[in-house]
């Protein structure tokens, strides 16, 4: 058996081969042996069954397994002629080529390789830039919303009617067609009035409210109200005021609201909240500088300036995936047209194509700079991401991540990750002034 195996360029190679059918027969015969040990035929004693008999009776399903013996090894074969070993492979194999002739099989298969990347010059491509500032004022306005969350409730003790920014503590109890609804009651309920909590029109309709009247509002339930039995009703809710209620945000905070703010903290002051809401805000700002900015930029230059080949599987296997995400944004007509049309597929296939090799060729960057960067995601980082994002979004942590598992995307989340980590380990300029000095 022949084997031509050819490098098409850095990351791509052929192998052709013609499968003779004397090893086709070979393997057969070793299959069939190893079915005969176990086979249990009428009229023969287990492990005595002729090969023959086994041939007629899975004949169809050995020919089959020794065939993808055969291209197994076919594979095995072309990563000794190309001197390249099985950790060098990405993607799988596709077989090209698989034609029965009267000598055997003629087969093909193509193969992709991880690419040798050198990175030398990537660090011409880190954007400069200038390290934001935090103005006093900026510090001053966060601080205040800060101590405004933690500061205490006072009870409003001039009469005048509830507005805006009040809290208020009340009764209600919801009716529809003058029917009490299950859910619609509360006593003793505090609630921010303009926050936004309640269905539309509610807090507004208890604007001016004194303490102690009570009030019929009335509210329209959205036609997209998560409750389908109150979904588009009209609704009255009778309320009962007992108490307007204010936050008294004092002008210099107490050790109490300090020690909230600042958990963990032995030692609590303004100063050191001042401090920590200057870190803060410097961070959510390099953040944005990151992430709006610099990555950009980065990105497009970086992947100008490292030229490599591409594993050519991965690129397809990036355009079918681009090509199904887009699938539910194509109109009707479009979509009818492909159904009949293979070409058609092809012709918007390839519109993917100029955008899939960037993508994969910035995986392979990321990939490669985090290695000479020291760059890594350990699962457990992955898992306590996904729980923090669970617990963010109100959902149960466990699932969150089986969905994640099922939907096989984890791999996706750690490369962000990665990436994540490497970009603000690239950007970090006062880390690389400080190793300087």
């Amino acid at each position: 058996m022949e084997m031509k195996a050819t490098m098409l360029n850095g990351a791509n190679a052929t192998a052709a081969v013609v499968i003779g059918n004397d090893i086709l027969k070979q393997k057969q015969d070793k299959i069939a042996r190893s079915v005969a040990k176990d086979a249990r035929i009428d009229g023969f004693r287990p492990g005595k069954v002729p090969l023959p008999v086994i041939m007629k009776r899975f004949g169809e399903k050995i020919k089959q397994d020794a065939e993808q013996e055969a291209l197994q090894g076919v594979f095995t074969d072309s990563l000794k002629a190309l001197d390249k070993e099985a950790k060098d492979v990405v993607g799988e194999p596709q077989v090209t080529k698989f034609d029965r002739t009267d000598d055997g099989i003629d087969v093909e298969i193509k193969i992709s390789f991880r690419p040798t990347i050198n990175t030398e010059g990537y660090e011409e491509c880190i954007p400069d830039y200038s390290t934001p500032r935090v103005t006093k004022k900026e510090i001053g306005e966060r601080t205040a919303k800060l101590l405004e969350m933690v500061a205490p409730l006072v009870k409003v003790e001039e009469d005048r009617g509830l507005e805006k920014g009040d809290m208020a503590l009340f009764d209600f109890e919801g009716f529809i067609d003058d029917e009490p609804f299950e859910g619609g009651k509360a006593e003793k309920y505090t609630l921010e009035i303009g926050s936004g909590q309640f269905i539309p029109g509610f807090e507004d309709g208890m604007l001016g409210l004194k303490a102690g009247e009570s009030r019929d509002v009335e509210v329209e339930f959205p036609k997209d109200y998560n409750a389908e039995h109150l979904a588009g009703k009209k609704a009255v809710f009778r309320v009962l005021l007992h108490e307007i209620q204010r936050k008294e945000v004092p002008e210099t905070p107490d050790e109490d609201m300090l020690k909230r703010l600042l958990p963990g903290e032995e030692e609590v002051s303004v100063e050191l909240l001042d401090s920590r809401v200057k870190e803060q805000i410097r961070s959510e700002k390099l953040s944005k500088l990151y992430n709006e900015e610099l990555k950009p930029k980065f990105i497009e230059a970086v992947v100008e300036k490292l030229e490599f080949d591409l594993p050519e599987n991965i690129v397809e296997q990036e355009i079918d995936m681009q090509f199904r995400n887009a699938w539910g944004s194509l109109e009707e007509k479009e979509i009818e047209e492909f159904k009949t049309n293979p070409e058609k597929v092809q012709e918007k296939r390839e519109t993917f194509r100029q955008e899939a090799e960037k993508s994969v060729k910035l995986t392979f960057i990321v990939d490669e700079l985090a290695k000479i960067n020291g760059i890594s995601v350990s699962d457990q980082e992955v898992m306590q991401v996904l729980y923090y994002e669970a617990m963010q979004q109100g959902q149960d942590p466990k699932a969150y991540v089986e969905m994640y598992q099922k939907q096989g995307v984890l791999p996706a989340v750690k490369m962000a990750l990665v990436e994540d980590k490497l970009f603000n380990k690239l950007f970090d300029k006062e880390n690389k002034e400080n190793k300087g000095k």
